[in-house]
């Protein structure tokens, strides 16, 4: 906050409207965006404040698409009994959807793009075509993690057992863009050397990618999970829709109420 002669002014640089225009990002909302920007690319361009290039939009969209939905994930399943609850709160199933958002579905993304920035952070960078100083790096950054008793963002998959089928694509994607950056080939060779330290070969899973490929992008780890959050909206969306058209909500809730096996609590 700034103040003009005791009158408090509210910098921002995305949007602001008047009476006949509204702007956004410098441009005119109506004349310059509309029918011209897609929503990807506007979502990366909100947050970066810069307009991305074709190839960033391209890596970013395959993201969104990674993320959007997964079934009938915890996520799904709560927005649809909030709705079941309030078919008049169609935010009210959406927020619910959204607030399980955390460290077991979705928030992998922003946990695996922090770990590997940290582990980024705490020594050189080898150089892109240096497998072996990757998995080096990659060995270090999992032997700490291994000694400190904390599980590797990105590894392993509750469904896909042996290859995540996201993962392949994306790195597919990136590489044909020239966004393969340091963020995915850490990662890269994380999926290289785990075994080594734990003893078992895990995947690398589609969310632990994402993550990575977002960092390459320049993302700020602190907001990698909004964009799967962003992604998972569109999910819930279809979720919603479809609880519309073919309700199974309350057969959810009926399954587990008619199921309930009563234990009297026990004396402590």
């Amino acid at each position: 906050m700034t103040t003009d002669g005791g009158v408090p002014h509210f910098p921002t640089s995305l949007g602001a409207s008047d009476e006949d225009t509204i702007t956004l990002l410098g441009h005119d909302l109506a004349a310059d965006m509309m029918g011209k920007v897609g929503f990807g690319e506007l979502a990366l361009w909100l947050v970066t404040q810069q307009r991305p290039s074709p190839a960033q939009v391209r890596v970013f969209e395959a993201v969104l698409v990674a993320l959007a939905d997964h079934g009938f994930t915890p996520t799904a399943i709560a927005a649809r009994l909030t709705y079941l609850s309030a078919p008049d709160s169609v935010q009210g199933a959406l927020a619910a959807g959204l607030l399980g958002g955390g460290s077991r579905f979705l928030g992998v993304t922003e946990d695996a793009g922090t770990f590997l920035s940290q582990a980024l952070s705490s020594a050189d960078t080898p150089a892109p075509d240096d497998p072996a100083g990757w998995d080096a790096l990659a060995l270090a950054a999992v032997r700490e993690a291994r000694a400190a008793r904390r599980l590797i963002p990105g590894l392993g998959h509750p469904v896909h057992k042996v290859t995540d089928p996201r993962t392949p694509v994306l790195y597919r994607i990136a590489a044909e863009e020239n966004l393969v950056g340091p963020h995915l080939l850490l990662f890269e060779a994380i999926g290289r050397v785990h075994p080594e330290v734990l003893g078992r070969r895990l995947p690398l899973n589609g969310a632990g990618t994402c993550g990575a490929a977002l960092a390459d992008l320049g993302l700020p780890p602190s907001l990698l999970r909004g964009f799967a959050l962003l992604a998972r909206t569109a999910g819930l969306l279809g979720q919603l829709a479809e609880e519309q058209r073919n309700p199974i909500a309350n057969d959810i809730y009926m399954t587990v109420d008619r199921n309930t096996d009563y234990q009297p609590p026990r004396p402590a």
